[in-house]
């Protein structure tokens, strides 16, 4: 997974006036690594960007200050020092150069603690997000509404230029890019080409507002790609707990989904979570033993050590200090909640469904079942593979 990295913007902004217009390009990382030189902060540059830096929050507090101010002040003292139609007349009678927001770019670059599988999990990213551009999608990440009436292509682009992908997305006069710099980091940048796009005036003095709908949108398609890749981080929750575990130099066998006594346990805890002041051993022996069927003698406190051990260890409980009372933690109310309510109202009733000898009905899912099994046998037949 990325690591979160500094957030930088880079923009263009015109002085205009009759009967000259000048042009103001400033890079928001180039100005991060005049500062930190300046501060005599040690950080390893990424191309334009900043790979790592050993005062991270300095960064960060720098690429927030970049403000509009900072940057008129840049302008007028350019202005002090080039020649221009002004004089000192006609400034004092307030004839001077307005500075308006050509285009601005609000850029987030994530480095990955592991470079060589930034290819493959970028390449999965684009995979699984090529419908971004539809205008569904477009509303939810730049926060605007879209109808048929507004103005535009909305498209997903994907542009392969010499072997590294990139991911556009169009909305107005706006873009978001994201690609894979230089192999360590992702890049996502919003570049919006007219303010007035998000309902903002183009004067230098709304950049504090373009800067919260760029880096916004920034955010927003991350969190749709976060929720795209989340099967992996369900995949890790699921063997957290499927698996056998060690922990500060303990081990605890794996709580298979499978197992009775686990669906048992998983069943029990889901009532203990309500306990305010937790619960003993012997508070949960006897529900366990009804769940299991058996009497509450055949559940030895040995057995419930072990039991809450694996509990305990895999993090679904935890001991309240200084007592031998146990709470459920939020992580095994969830994971209590979901293995037993899939079990009992998704496994059981699928197979019951779709096994031979099942009472027939017809159910959708037995239907797909009874083709797929159709297709799989004259797929042998023509091959001459008899079933």
């Amino acid at each position: 997974m990325p690591s979160i990295g500094t957030s930088a913007r880079s923009f263009s902004s015109s002085a205009r006036t009759f009967p000259t217009t000048s042009k103001l390009c400033l890079n928001g990382h180039e100005y991060l690594k005049r500062q930190l030189t300046q501060r005599g902060i040690a950080y390893e540059a990424l191309d334009n960007g900043i790979w790592s830096c050993s005062a991270p929050a300095v960064v960060q507090r720098l690429a927030d200050g970049l403000s509009a101010a900072k940057i008129e002040a840049l302008l007028r003292k350019w202005f002090g020092r080039l020649p221009h139609p002004f004089a000192a007349g006609d400034r004092r009678a307030g004839y001077r150069y307005d500075c308006s927001i050509l285009q601005s770019e609000f850029s987030l670059t994530q480095a990955l603690n592991q470079p060589v599988m930034g290819r493959l999990f970028f390449e999965e990213v684009i995979r699984e997000n090529l419908d971004l551009g539809r205008p569904d999608q477009v509303q939810l990440i730049f926060g605007r509404r879209v109808s048929r009436r507004t103005p535009g292509r909305f498209r997903t682009r994907v542009i392969t230029e010499g072997v590294t992908p990139s991911l556009h997305i169009d909305y107005k006069h706006s873009r978001i890019k994201q690609y894979h710099k230089d192999g360590r980091a992702l890049r996502t940048e919003t570049t919006i080409n007219d303010s007035r796009d998000f309902d903002i005036r183009k004067g230098l003095s709304h950049l504090s507002a373009l800067r919260k709908v760029g880096f916004q949108a920034n955010r927003r398609l991350l969190d749709v790609q976060r929720i795209s890749q989340d099967c992996a981080v369900g995949e890790a929750a699921f063997a957290g707990v499927c698996r056998p575990v060690t922990v500060d130099g303990q081990r605890a066998a794996a709580l298979r989904w499978a197992d009775p006594v686990v669906q048992a346990l998983f069943s029990a805890l889901i009532g203990f979570r309500l306990v305010p002041e937790g619960w003993r051993q012997r508070d949960l022996r006897t529900p366990l033993a009804a769940l299991l069927g058996v009497p509450s003698e055949a559940v030895s406190a040995g057995r419930m050590t072990y039991q809450l051990r694996r509990l305990r260890l895999h993090g679904l409980i935890e001991r309240v200090p200084r007592t031998h009372r146990y709470q459920v933690t939020a992580c095994g109310l969830r994971i209590a909640l979901f293995f037993t309510r899939v079990q009992a109202r998704l496994f059981r009733p699928g197979l019951a469904a779709i096994m031979p000898d099942a009472v027939r009905d017809d159910s959708r899912l037995r239907r797909a079942f009874e083709q797929l099994e159709r297709a799989m046998d004259q797929w042998c037949e023509e091959a001459k593979l008899a079933a």
